[in-house]
């Protein structure tokens, strides 16, 4: 019902804000700042100004389609409305493009890991609205100068439009550049990744060995004996064997050739998708540590949370068992994720300022109930037990409310995302960010 009127109000007030205006909420500060990026809907909508305007009218909520089908890759769908009022502008964000990862340049020789927005990107948009042109699916998608990927995008922003319009704009290339930091060791998938960077590969070594003895047996005019074919996994093993023979005293090759690599430890099995999975991981951690960095010179409201799809490498992850799609993301909620708050917060009590504790209880714990008997759970819990109820327990409880009004720190109803870096409990310095993590699963 409140919901309803205050739609009508804002309807009746005109319910438009400026296109530039960002959708910030009255005292998110920084309100004299410039604004990094201008408030915008996905470009693949192709909307222009005045269909922006009306996109963002409470009382006629209009349903925003693709004008054309085919502008994005897949015969992908598309379709969204403004909330009934709950923000002046459509917080959330979409992006899709088609993106080319390069080789670095042979003479570069700064590091690409900073994550900057002002350095030269490390992958070029083949079309930002993709006309269908060689998406189908294929064995690879490698290609003379590069490797190339699919990208989808859906950021659900929160407090504000900042956060999430930075992160369409920007996080797929910070997904590039992690991408081509093992874009060679991703077009070799024959082989594994290797352990240290500039290593020659096991492989490498193991050819090298076995040729300088074939080389010995014919000047001796010894019997050749046939080459076995090896995996890369006996490689490996068999590398290792000769090089601790060579330490333990064995004969090796020449003293003009350089024995290989001698390694008396084990190695653990990297797989080239584990690559991909740690350059999303890092991707996303750069974007938050960069929001927090122009959220001091730029207007950048809110935060958000993020749902990213890769295509590369003919590589795909869909499950349908007996023709139903199973879904292949789960949604992270005070709930799904209290013991990881809850630890959280044991091992630093400091971050819940004295004025909440660690402790789930059944329900809120009275004054009147102190030395009683309640249930409760700790970090170290799955299930429930009973514990004696003491002063400290009267605080209010870290995760409070259930289903959709679950909240931390009685403020926010999500534990993962970007953004948020100056968002604190109402009427408190307690801030929440520690507790909301930037790092995908």
């Amino acid at each position: 019902m409140l919901t309803r009127v205050k739609s009508a109000v804002t309807h009746f007030m005109g319910g438009m804000v400026a296109p530039g205006a960002n959708g910030d909420h009255p005292g998110a500060g920084g309100s004299d700042l410039p604004l990094k990026f201008p408030y915008m809907r996905p470009e693949f909508l192709g909307l222009s100004l005045d269909e922006m305007e009306c996109s963002a009218d409470h009382g006629a909520r209009p349903i925003l389609i693709l004008k054309e089908s085919h502008r994005l890759p897949w015969a992908t769908g598309y379709a969204e409305v403004i909330n009934a009022g709950k923000s002046s502008l459509n917080e959330d964000q979409a992006c899709c493009q088609v993106l080319t990862v390069k080789p670095k340049p042979p003479a570069s020789g700064g590091s690409s890991s900073g994550g900057g927005g002002n350095q030269t990107p490390t992958s070029r948009r083949r079309s930002s609205l993709p006309n269908g042109e060689g998406l189908g699916l294929r064995e690879s998608q490698e290609v003379c100068e590069g490797l190339t990927l699919h990208y989808w995008a859906l950021f659900d922003g929160h407090a504000g439009s900042g956060a999430a319009v930075a992160a369409t704009r920007q996080l797929h290339g910070h997904i590039a550049q992690h991408l081509q930091e093992v874009l060679e060791i991703l077009r070799l998938p024959a082989q594994p990744p290797p352990t240290c960077m500039g290593e020659e590969p096991l492989n490498h070594h193991l050819h090298h060995h076995h040729h300088h003895h074939h080389h010995q047996q014919q000047q001796q005019q010894q019997p050749q004996q046939p080459q076995q074919n090896l995996t890369p996994n006996s490689q490996r093993s068999l590398t290792r064997a000769a090089s601790l023979r060579g330490a333990a005293g064995a004969p090796g090759p020449s003293s003009g050739t350089p024995p290989p690599q001698t390694r008396f430890f084990t190695e653990k099995k990297v797989s080239h998708e584990s690559l991909v999975v740690g350059a999303l991981e890092n991707a996303f951690k750069d974007m938050d540590v960069l929001i927090e960095k122009d959220k001091a010179v730029y207007n950048m409201s809110g935060g958000c949370t993020a749902l990213v799809v890769l295509y590369l490498l003919g590589k795909l992850a869909v499950i349908i068992r007996s023709g139903e799609v199973i879904a292949m993301s789960t949604e992270f909620t005070p709930e799904s994720e209290r013991q990881r708050l809850q630890f959280l917060a044991y091992m630093h009590p400091h971050l819940l300022g004295n004025e909440f504790t660690h402790l789930e209880f059944a329900r809120r714990v009275q004054k009147k109930e102190v030395g009683k008997r309640m249930l409760y759970r700790d970090f170290t819990m799955s299930g429930w037990a009973y514990k004696n109820i003491e002063e400290e327990d009267l605080k209010f409880p870290l995760i409070y409310g259930e289903g959709k009004k679950a909240r931390v720190l009685a403020t926010i109803g999500v534990t993962r995302g970007l953004g948020d870096h100056d968002l604190k409990v109402h009427d408190s310095n307690i801030f929440i960010k520690p507790f909301l993590s930037c790092c995908p699963e």
